[in-house]
């Protein structure tokens, strides 16, 4: 049994890139593949990160990266004007989905962030996309889906992830061998481990 775990968050660029890909990437390497919302800022602070500050320099790079793998994907990208927006709604929907329709809410999300320019801080936007995908904004107040986002994000803590998207390969079940990868630029790797590599590490 091989599995990849998908770790995730709307906010992320390199994030969306990898939601392009991921899924093929798991079916040419036979894979069962689990989307794992997680709440970047909860990653950072419980690992007393302030993030990737970077330089100015840097920034005009990393836009530029982006672009070029959106290209390289041939996947629409458009940087929004406000990003960073807050969003911790946005992920606490999409831990409300259902397993089964979890991906296509968070490929909607990650749309409406990074190619139609939409604000998923407002919860508008977001009762609207619920309702595309027949779930009630409601849910994103519910005890138990905020539990479920926070334990997802520990998990992610607890695998030794520190940024989006990550990626865990699992082969042979949960106790097996386990790979972790970070950035959508080593799906190459990931690919390579489903297919058996043993990455140093």
């Amino acid at each position: 049994m091989k599995e990849l775990r998908f770790f995730f968050d709307v906010v992320c660029p390199y994030a969306y890139l990898a939601s392009t890909q991921i899924e093929r990437v798991a079916e040419e390497g036979g894979a069962v593949l689990a989307w794992r919302p997680m709440l970047l800022g909860g990653v950072f602070r419980a690992i007393g990160s302030p993030g990737s500050p970077g330089t100015a320099a840097k920034g005009r790079m990393n836009l530029l990266d982006m672009h070029r793998w959106a290209d390289r994907w041939k996947v629409p990208f458009h940087f929004p004007a406000e990003h960073p927006r807050r969003t911790v709604d946005a992920m606490r929907l999409i831990s409300a989905a259902e397993p089964t329709a979890l991906p296509a809410l968070a490929k909607a999300l990650f749309r409406a962030y990074w190619v139609d320019g939409r604000d998923v801080a407002d919860r508008t936007v977001l009762a609207a996309i619920a309702t595309d995908h027949g779930l009630a904004i409601a849910a994103i107040d519910r005890l138990d889906i905020k539990a479920r986002l926070r334990a997802v994000t520990d998990e992610a803590v607890g695998e030794g992830i520190f940024g989006a998207p990550s990626f865990v390969v699992l082969r042979d079940g949960p106790d097996g061998r386990r790979h972790l990868f970070f950035g959508q630029d080593r799906l190459h790797f990931v690919a390579r481990a489903l297919a058996g590599w043993e990455a140093p590490g």
